[in-house]
């Protein structure tokens, strides 16, 4: 299992958006370059964000998205679920007849405990934090490094 790049993508998307002061939009050429996304992509990714309420997109001069939600009313689930769908690790997990081993399996409560820890985790942190803990990062400088620090390039 892993998360797409779309999904990442929006997440990185989101974070920069809630750094915005509110009110404030960015257009889609400076959050791409600022979150190093090609244009094109995010904007595919901008329009699922919007579709799902989580970002506004507005037009004309002085246009751009913000945010729809404030950030910290937004979790990192949300984001997730928008670009992925629902959290579902295995289809046992689904609503309905989606296994008849459901009943008697010793996987399931497995698969189950690990799908409650999951979303429990995504769940817990609000897009302002994630927002917070990177502006502290990029002040600490711990996204500069030297060539010195950086690991041997293989060829």
């Amino acid at each position: 299992m892993q998360i797409t790049r779309a999904t990442d993508y929006a997440v990185r998307a989101m974070v920069h958006l809630a750094t915005l002061p509110e009110g404030q939009k960015m257009q889609l050429s400076m959050l791409a370059k600022e979150s190093d996304v090609r244009e094109n992509f995010l904007s595919k990714i901008l329009q699922r964000l919007v579709h799902h309420g989580l970002v506004s997109s507005h037009r004309g001069t002085g246009g751009g998205f913000s945010l729809k939600v404030a950030p910290k009313l937004v979790t990192l689930l949300q984001v997730v679920e928008a670009m992925e769908g629902p959290t579902q690790l295995n289809v046992c997990l689904g609503d309905g007849p989606s296994c008849d081993r459901r009943v008697w399996c010793g996987v399931h409560p497995v698969w189950q405990k690990a799908q409650t820890a999951l979303t429990q985790v995504l769940a817990s942190v609000s897009i302002a934090e994630l927002a917070e803990e990177t502006a502290k990062n990029l002040k600490k400088g711990c996204v500069l490094q030297d060539e010195a620090e950086m690991p041997p390039r293989v060829m």
